[in-house]
């Protein structure tokens, strides 16, 4: 008797509870210290998913009582952030690389060569590779295409170098262009001899090269989400666009293939002007097309950025680097681009080139207050005109990663005086209160924690130990995390969408094995993406 009162109360409570737990969830993350990166910087132990979006972000217990759900997961105490975006990266561009010769890391032109017996010509009869960084050789000086011409004497051949700015043809890639000795090429150089074409020269070899076809892109842009996806990353912002690839994106969106949020800047090409000038700004839930991507000089580590001061290790030979165009074709740009609403992206490396896109932008935008104007690297700008970033509301785009990566040899190109106020994270993200972060990847690692880790270590490798490289310069754990979410999402015109976990916005979400926001400095590169969820939906999981 006394048994089956008991049971009956056991199951009025569970029919108490199930009439409690009223609203439903496709998913709920619970047990997990979940950094929101809301204003507030308010932290949660459990989150509900319906319909792509959070629908409630709160205590476990009232999460746990308020909704039933299709699926649970218990994150054990993980710790969960925003979703990672990558202010500036080449995602189609990677997805291409994959399917390349890879030359990274390479020690030696001995040990590029090496790499290169073997390798077979492409469907289009072209050897493409990418990846050597001459700096890190013994020998710093830039290849030749001696040894080149002798492997592969009627196949022709282009090797581009990591930063995108230079690349290593040989003798039949220089014939197949036309090139038949050295000349002039405005915004760009030719070095015959050995086979180096830099910046805007590099487009008389490649406008050579057969482009690669629609069925080929469509399996780059899928080989570059999943590798995405593994590390965190659920928003890209892709610098250099052609209207064809957008066709290609939506397309691949609407079929459901192509899952990755993507940022779409534009390549400053005709054919783009002329369509996005008339058609307008583009958006969706997955994509967003509505900046346009310019290069006002070159890199750094090719010597084509350009510089107020001659580059210090070519003394004997001054050189300033190269602006790729005029500044009255900027200018021109700019206003165009003002008239129709679209964002402008610049990349800018060197400080001349700097003070002329800020000047440029100041003129145009003549106090816009959120045009929301973008500088892409901002490697090293003069001491006097980092103010321009705050009086013109220009937001700096940085590659944190570029610092630690170039910190051994930028400082023979630039020397001691105009190192110290280069690669100036923190001073720069003084200016608006933030920055926007990413990798410039294939150029660096696609790994926002290397991001994170660059931009609050600023640490790097270098004859069996750790060097600190301009620590002061660094920026926090928090103010880190914000540049890979919020603070990008700002960048991105998004912040209503995503960059913080709060009701309403996209479940874009990642799982981390460690807490990077307080673990030890030297965990934070062995910490493991285990989850990373778009819209609800979980992409990869560890």
């Amino acid at each position: 008797m006394h048994s089956n009162k008991f049971m009956a109360i056991l199951t009025c409570i569970a029919l108490a509870g199930c009439h409690f737990k009223n609203k439903h969830a496709d998913l709920i993350i619970h047990n997990a210290v979940i950094y929101t990166m809301d204003e507030s910087n308010a932290i949660h132990q459990a989150v509900a998913i319906e319909n792509g979006k959070i629908v409630a972000i709160g205590a476990e217990r009232d999460i746990l009582n308020e909704y039933h759900c299709d699926e649970s997961i218990d994150a054990a105490q993980r710790a969960i952030y925003p979703g990672f975006i990558d202010a500036h990266c080449h995602f189609l561009g990677y997805g291409r690389t994959l399917s390349e010769v890879s030359l990274d890391s390479t020690s030696s032109f001995n040990e590029m060569f090496q790499r290169l017996t073997n390798v077979k010509p492409n469907a289009r009869g072209w050897i493409i590779g990418r990846g050597w960084d001459q700096n890190d050789w013994a020998d710093q000086s830039f290849p030749s295409r001696q040894r080149i011409d002798s492997l592969f004497p009627d196949t022709p051949v282009s090797l581009k170098r990591i930063d995108g700015h230079a690349i290593l043809v040989n003798g039949k890639a220089l014939e197949i262009a036309g090139i038949r000795g050295p000349q002039e090429v405005s915004g760009g150089s030719v070095d015959f001899e050995r086979g180096i074409l830099v910046d805007n020269a590099m487009q008389l070899v490649e406008e050579r090269i057969p482009a690669s076809t629609e069925s080929e892109d469509a399996e780059a842009l899928l080989r570059a989400q999943r590798d995405c996806f593994s590390v965190g990353l659920t928003t890209i912002d892709d610098a250099g666009l052609m209207k064809s690839n957008i066709d290609l994106i939506k397309t691949m969106h609407a079929d459901g293939r192509l899952k990755m949020r993507i940022y779409a800047m534009l390549a400053d090409d005709r054919v783009n002007f002329e369509h996005y000038l008339k058609s307008g700004i583009d958006t969706s839930d997955l994509l967003n097309v509505r900046s346009f991507k310019f290069y006002a000089d070159g890199a750094l580590g090719s010597r084509g950025a350009c510089l107020l001061a001659p580059y210090s290790d070519v003394l004997p030979n001054p050189s300033y680097g190269l602006m790729l165009q005029p500044q009255a074709y900027y200018e021109e740009r700019a206003r165009a681009l003002y008239q129709k609403g679209f964002q402008m992206c610049t990349h800018a490396i060197g400080d001349s080139a700097n003070r002329m896109m800020l000047q440029i932008y100041g003129r145009v935008l003549n106090g816009a207050p959120d045009a929301r104007w973008r500088i892409e690297h901002a490697q090293v700008v003069h001491q006097a005109d980092v103010p321009m970033f705050r009086q013109f509301n220009i937001i700096a785009s940085i590659q944190p990663t570029h610092a630690t990566s170039d910190a051994p040899w930028a400082i023979f190109r630039l020397g001691q005086q105009r190192m110290m106020r280069a690669y100036a994270y923190r001073t720069l993200k003084e200016q608006l209160g933030m920055v926007a972060l990413g990798t410039d990847f294939p150029v660096e690692q696609i790994s926002p924690l290397r991001t994170f880790y660059a931009a609050t270590a600023r640490k790097y490798a270098a004859n069996g130990g750790v060097i600190h490289f301009q620590a002061d310069e660094a920026i926090t754990r928090e103010e880190a995390l914000r540049g890979m979410t919020i603070w990008a999402a700002i960048a991105n015109f998004e912040e209503q969408k995503k960059g913080s976990l709060e009701v309403g916005k996209f479940a874009d979400v990642v799982m981390l094995d460690h807490d990077i926001l307080k673990c030890a400095e030297d965990e934070i590169l062995r910490t493991n993406i285990l989850m990373t969820v778009l819209g609800g939906e979980i992409v990869y999981r560890q």
